[in-house]
C-alpha cells in the first residue's frame, strides 16, 4: 500500500478548507511558498489537478473536496487515537515487562500497592518470555530472569533463586515423601527445568523423570501439583503463594541454586523518569518486605 505524503495532505486538506494558501499556511505555522509545494507535490503524486489558479485565487476542483472530505476524516480518526494513547493530565505512564512466571505470580498481586502509593502514575503490564528490545518497543523497565548479559540497558541484579519439591497436603492421602530417597517411587512433574541438580544436592542417584505431561508454563505446573497430580520441582519465587496458603508443602530442607537471577533492565536515561525511580524503589522495597532476599536453603 502505498500512501500519499502526510505533510502533503494536512497542506491540502487545509487549503480546500479555507480556499486560501495563506490561511492555510497561517494555521499550519508554515509558509505560502511552502503549502503550495506541498499542493503541487501531492498533485503530481495523484496524477491529477486538485486546484484551478487564477493569479492569487485558487478554487478546488470537485474531486479535490471530496478527497479532501476522506483526509481530514482520516486525519480526525489518527488524532483521537493519538489522544486515547496520551495519559490524561497530570498522569505518569510506565510500561513494565516481566516474564510471565514472575509477572502472574508475584508481581501483579502486589500492584495495587504501588497503584495506591503513586496514584498518578499509570501502570502497563506486559508478561512476555521473549526477550524484547525494550529501547524500539518504548517499554520503560522490564523483569528478566537469566545472567545479566543484557547489552545496551542498564541492568541491575534484584534476587537470586533456589529450587526444591512441593507437593499437595493430600498427595496420594497425605502419605507425602519423608526422604529423599523416597522420591524414587513418587510421580515427579516434569517442566524446563530439570531435576538432576537437585537430585545432586539431594545425593540422590536417580535418573531425569521422563514420559507424563511436559509443563512449559510454570503456572500449570503448579496448579497440577496442587491438584495432587505429583511432585514438583519449583522455584521459590514462584511457588511461594501457594506455600503460603496451605496448598503445597514445602519436602525437605534441601534446596539447589538456580544458575540464573532476576534482574532490573532498562533503556538507557529511563531511570531519569520519576515513575521509573518510583517503580525501582517500590519493588526493591517490597522485595525485601516479602523477605525474597533471604531465601530460605
Amino acid at each position: 500500500m502505498r500512501l500519499p505524503n502526510l505533510s502533503a495532505l494536512r497542506a491540502f486538506e487545509a487549503a480546500v478548507r479555507h480556499e486560501n494558501f495563506s490561511r492555510a499556511a497561517a494555521e499550519l505555522c508554515l509558509t505560502h511558498g511552502a503549502i503550495s509545494h506541498q499542493v503541487r507535490g501531492l498533485e503530481e503524486e495523484l496524477g491529477v489537478q486538485l486546484f484551478v489558479r487564477n493569479g492569487k485565487q485558487v478554487m478546488a476542483t470537485p474531486e479535490a473536496r471530496r478527497y479532501a472530505a476522506t483526509v481530514a476524516r482520516c486525519l480526525s480518526e489518527l488524532a483521537d487515537g493519538a489522544a486515547e494513547l496520551r495519559p490524561p493530565d497530570g498522569v505518569q505512564r510506565l510500561s513494565v515487562t516481566a516474564i510471565p512466571s514472575f509477572a502472574a505470580r508475584w508481581l501483579a498481586p502486589r500492584l495495587g500497592q504501588f497503584i495506591e502509593q503513586h496514584p498518578t502514575i499509570e501502570v502497563i503490564l506486559q508478561a512476555s518470555g521473549q526477550l524484547q528490545d525494550l529501547v524500539r518497543e518504548g517499554i520503560d523497565v522490564g523483569i528478566r530472569f537469566g545472567r545479566g548479559k543484557y547489552p545496551g540497558l542498564d541492568v541491575e541484579r534484584l534476587i537470586g533463586e533456589i529450587y526444591y519439591p512441593v507437593a499437595s497436603p493430600h498427595y496420594r492421602g497425605g502419605q507425602l515423601p519423608a526422604y529423599p530417597q523416597d522420591l524414587a517411587k513418587a510421580t515427579l512433574l516434569r517442566s524446563n527445568e530439570p531435576w538432576a541438580p537437585w537430585f545432586r544436592a539431594a545425593g540422590l542417584d536417580l535418573p531425569e523423570p521422563s514420559g507424563g505431561v511436559m509443563f512449559e508454563d510454570l503456572s500449570m505446573l503448579i496448579r497440577s501439583a496442587v491438584d495432587g497430580d505429583g511432585v514438583a520441582l519449583v522455584r521459590h519465587v514462584v511457588a511461594m503463594q501457594e506455600i503460603a496458603s496451605g496448598q503445597l508443602v514445602r519436602l525437605f530442607d534441601i534446596a539447589s541454586p538456580c544458575p540464573d537471577d532476576y534482574y532490573l533492565v532498562s533503556p538507557p536515561g529511563a531511570l531519569q523518569k520519576p515513575q521509573v525511580r518510583a517503580f525501582r524503589e517500590w519493588l526493591k522495597a517490597e522485595i525485601a518486605r516479602s523477605q525474597l532476599l533471604t531465601t530460605p536453603s
